[in-house]
């Protein structure tokens, strides 16, 4: 086979010149001297300038220009060894690559690859630099890289907690809280973006100290960035790959036979030489130039077919283009049979099922010598290519593939004993004998590599066969650590919700210590100055809610002294609620309904107002003193006292009014 043209390739990129190249080559000295200088070229399509330049400055030149790509012969030009070479990549700009355009690990000569190329070539450092470039902006060369597409993310503490002093356990865990909640907006982010990540934390006091992120994305795809920000540190570092490796600028296109349906809506349908649709697509706007690269990212045309008689002017423009075969049917395509021959096909309108058939037929057209093609193409010989000759170049087969050989035709013989030349019956039989002897040579080595082949499918199948079960294994492997990791992602998430959950019932048992404390003390024992007071427990309104939320929050219980903050608007249900706590007495602010009156008052429950108490606040709770409370109680019990008393007067007073209207 000979060389691949650059023809039969295409690049990831729209055009190599959308941007700024740098080409590079060493002027004088030597990296490991630590003095080297480098020739620089920057190219565009035409040459922007050329100067020479030091290794600082041309580092200084790609982070202040970004160019696409930075092209050289040899890669250790700019790096003395591999741990300088990965330094090089990772300091490198997002937006540009590294080439070296002679080669993988084993580059060719510069001059031979660019004579290849028909890049102007001359051995000064200059010229070698302007070669680079130029074989760079034609996709020729490798795209060094030592990191994977992938980055680690490391959420830290910004700063060390180790004060010491009284606040020092405040301090840390705000520190771990304020990390743990870094970490938790970056697994969100990650998230949103639908990102594949692994995370490991290390839970510390009050929070967690660091949490690390395998991410499946590099860093500038990546939808968080690094710094510091009050106590947290996020640093981005892509994953270095376990060596270096080099990646072709550009990837190879397949033959193609391409279908046209021109129009004010265009439409393209491709297929392959094996009669596989390959793509289709349809356009309102696009122009011919449009149409020519979409065709041209996805694969080489040898035909470019109609589906009507007479070429469209747009088509044969394409076809031209292209310097394709063309290829219109006899008479033109009914819609029944467009219909049936794409009926498998995936199509969103009638242009792209026109185009398509186009592409189909004229492969059905084809399909007999493009199986002859693939019969008679000899092993190591791409009969795409082949077919190409044959159908683009109308070369018969045996031709096409002396010309993909590379091999000239054989020479006349030139006896010496006969001066006079030969005849040309002579001539095509000697051409015919000679080809003759090549085609039994072919046959005879066709029967080894045969046999050969037979013995390769043989074990190629055996090692199909336990590729396949071990890819089953893996497949099982892998979707039991899926689950796992959802398993063990849902149970962090629970034990988050556990942790803050502990952390405010852990300050609810503070608040009923303290009230414990309030409720089995005396004061007397603890400090004189406290003696006679009594703890006071508030509810907020005068309602159910606000009982049974004081009762959740620190306890409401029998003898209790209850503070009602707000007695005002109190219903039957309140009122009730609060006969069954069966408080000692209930101080009020504001004044009582008349049912929530009565109801206290039939429970014998002592009612006083806040103001005759000198009550005093402590967090949540209250103290009022004993005696303040006890003279609520005693007047509350007097004027108890008195309303029965009333309440018999009246009633002697009813029943003697009673008697006497009966004896009248």
């Amino acid at each position: 086979m000979p060389h691949e043209s650059q023809s039969d390739t295409v690049s990831s990129r729209t055009s190599a010149l959308d941007t700024v190249i740098f080409g590079v080559d060493v002027q004088s000295g030597d990296i490991r001297g630590g003095a080297a200088s480098y020739a620089l070229v920057r190219f565009d399509g035409a040459v922007i300038s050329r100067d020479v330049v030091s290794l600082r400055k041309l580092r200084r030149l790609i982070d202040d220009e970004e160019p696409a790509i930075v092209a050289v012969d040899n890669i250790f030009e700019l790096a003395s060894n591999s741990d300088q070479l990965v330094a090089l990549l990772r300091e490198l700009p997002p937006s540009t690559s590294l080439v070296q355009v002679t080669g993988d690990q084993q580059p060719e000569p510069l001059s031979r690859v660019s004579h290849r190329h028909e890049i102007p070539y001359d051995s000064s450092p200059m010229g070698e630099a302007e070669a680079s470039a130029r074989l760079a902006a034609a996709n020729v060369g490798f795209r060094v890289r030592a990191f994977e597409a992938a980055a680690e993310v490391r959420v830290t503490r910004g700063r060390s907690p180790g004060r010491g002093g009284s606040s020092e356990d405040r301090f840390t865990r705000r520190i771990h809280g304020a990390v743990r909640q870094r970490a938790r907006e970056v697994t969100d982010a990650l998230e949103s973006a639908n990102v594949e990540f692994e995370r490991e934390v290390t839970e510390k006091y009050g929070g967690w100290s660091r949490a690390v992120f395998q991410v499946d994305a590099p860093p500038d795809k990546l939808p968080i960035s690094a710094g510091r920000s009050g106590d947290v540190r996020v640093e981005i570092e892509p994953i270095r790959s376990p060596g270096i490796e080099f990646e072709p600028l550009v990837t190879r296109r397949d033959r193609v036979i391409v279908g046209v349906d021109p129009g004010t809506t265009v439409a393209i349908g491709l297929v392959d030489l094996d009669g596989d649709v390959v793509d289709v697509w349809s356009s309102r706007t696009a122009s011919t130039d449009e149409m020519i690269e979409w065709i041209i990212e996805r694969g080489q045309p040898v035909i470019v077919a109609a589906d009507v008689t007479s070429m469209p002017s747009t088509v044969e423009q394409i076809r031209r283009s292209f310097d394709a075969a063309g290829w219109t049917p006899e008479s033109d395509l009914l819609v029944d049979e467009k219909l049936h021959r794409c009926r498998e096909a995936a199509v969103d309108n009638d242009h792209e099922r026109d185009a398509l058939a186009a592409a189909l037929f004229a492969f059905d057209y084809h399909v007999e010598v493009l199986t002859k093609i693939a019969e008679r193409t000899p092993p190591g010989m791409a009969w795409e290519e082949v077919a190409n000759l044959v159908l683009g170049r109308d070369l018969s087969i045996d031709a096409a593939i002396d010309r993909l050989r590379d091999e000239p035709e054989p020479e006349e013989a030139q006896p010496e004993a006969e001066p006079a030349e030969p005849s040309p019956q002579r001539r095509r039989i000697s051409t015919l004998e000679e080809r003759v002897k090549r085609q039994r040579n072919h046959i005879e080595s066709l029967k080894a590599e045969l046999v050969t082949k037979e013995s390769e499918i043989g074990e190629l199948e055996d090692r199909l066969q336990q590729a396949r079960t071990e890819e089953r294994r893996t497949v099982r492997r892998e979707r039991a650590v899926t689950r796992l990791e959802r398993e063990n992602r849902r149970l962090e998430r629970e034990l988050e919700a556990t942790q803050d959950e502990l952390a405010t019932l852990d300050e609810k048992v503070e608040r009923m210590k303290a009230l414990w404390r309030l409720d089995h003390s005396n004061f007397a024992d603890v400090e004189e100055a406290k003696a006679g007071l009594v703890p006071v427990k508030p509810i907020e309104k005068f309602t159910v809610d606000a009982i049974v939320a004081a009762d959740r929050d620190y306890g409401l219980a029998p003898d209790d002294v209850i503070y009602l903050r707000d007695a005002t608007g109190a219903g039957e249900a309140a009122a009730r609620k609060l006969t069954e706590v069966e408080p000692r007495v209930v101080l009020i602010a504001g004044g009582l309904t008349k049912v929530s009156k009565q109801i206290l008052w039939e429970a014998d429950i002592p009612v006083g107002s806040i103001d005759e108490v000198a009550m005093q606040e402590v967090d949540e709770l209250a103290v009022a003193r004993e005696a303040d409370v006890e003279s609520v109680i005693e007047r509350w019990r007097r004027l108890a006292t008195e309303r029965r008393l009333e309440q018999k007067r009246a009633l002697v007073d009813e029943l003697i009014d009673e008697h006497r209207r009966g004896r009248s």
